[in-house]
């Protein structure tokens, strides 16, 4: 069995692919890789075939199924102790893997984990989604260290420490294949969009742990798929902000959150 398979989900991204792959492939090590192709209509594949049939797996879906019913799908088939599911737009650094694996084989409690996030466009900035670990407040709202809102702090070492954390992002998370499966997966009533803070409160709820690994580096162009500004992004935040709360909180919890966060919710629309 593969010990790591790092996981790239494909949506008409080829550009992205041409950009980001080779820092994969060439820091990547001993860890499979494979692009599981969700249904593109652009020359995704044919440009993998003509580069990469010789060095990576293909995975190819027949429609698009969303973030969460891709990797779903494409997870089933993939025989591996660690799974890394990977943005396509993310370029990673020497050594990304090895940090975060050996936390893992230390601590039979943790389930999932993630590296330091920093913004490709600013490489000395943290990058809005997973920055450096995922929290949530008193109200369910998430948010990160390295970011509030749409603020993004400088990288000055403050956050190069491993630590545990309530959610790890979706852009580079990592995750034992086994808790994964264990758990259900993704939700796929999310289709997209805090889905791993979905999936990592679960993970919590049945007493497993999250962690962040400061040790490991990668670069996120972010929005490849959708920008920050584009109206479904912005549905399936609100809708899914609220999903998680139903799906997560206790009932004595839930009947004086769950009215407080709806006006919020509304109110702050323009910091997603």
């Amino acid at each position: 069995m593969t010990e790591v398979a790092v996981v790239i989900l494909n949506y008409n991204g080829r550009s992205f692919l041409q950009q980001f792959l080779p820092s994969v492939m060439a820091h990547s090590g001993d860890a499979k890789i494979i692009v599981a192709d969700n249904a593109s209509t652009d020359d995704s594949i044919a440009f993998l075939e003509k580069e990469y049939s010789d060095s990576i797996e293909i995975i190819r879906l027949e429609k698009n199924l969303g973030y969460c019913g891709g990797y779903n799908y494409s997870l089933k088939l993939i025989e591996a102790e660690y799974f890394v599911l990977l943005n396509s737009d993310v370029e990673v650094t020497s050594g990304w893997i090895t940090p975060v694996i050996q936390e893992f084989k230390a601590n039979p409690l943790l389930a999932a984990a993630q590296p330091k996030v920093l913004y490709y466009n600013k490489k000395d900035y943290f990058e809005y989604a997973g920055a450096a670990g995922g929290f949530v407040d008193m109200l369910g709202y998430p948010f990160c260290r390295g970011r509030i809102f749409n603020n993004l702090e400088k990288d000055i070492g403050q956050y190069d420490d491993n630590r545990t954390i309530f959610w790890a992002t979706g852009a580079c998370l990592f995750i034992r294949a086994k808790d994964f499966h264990t758990s259900g997966g993704l939700d796929e009533d999310f289709f997209a969009h805090m889905e791993e803070i979905d999936l990592c409160w679960r993970l919590n709820r049945a007493g497993r742990q999250v962690k962040y690994v400061g040790e490991s580096k990668v670069y996120h162009v972010g929005g490849g798929t959708l920008s920050k500004s584009n109206p479904r992004k912005t549905f399936l935040n609100f809708r899914n902000g609220l999903s998680l709360l139903i799906k997560n909180l206790p009932s004595h919890s839930l009947w004086w959150k769950l009215p407080l966060r709806i006006p919020w919710t509304i109110s702050l629309r323009w910091c997603f």
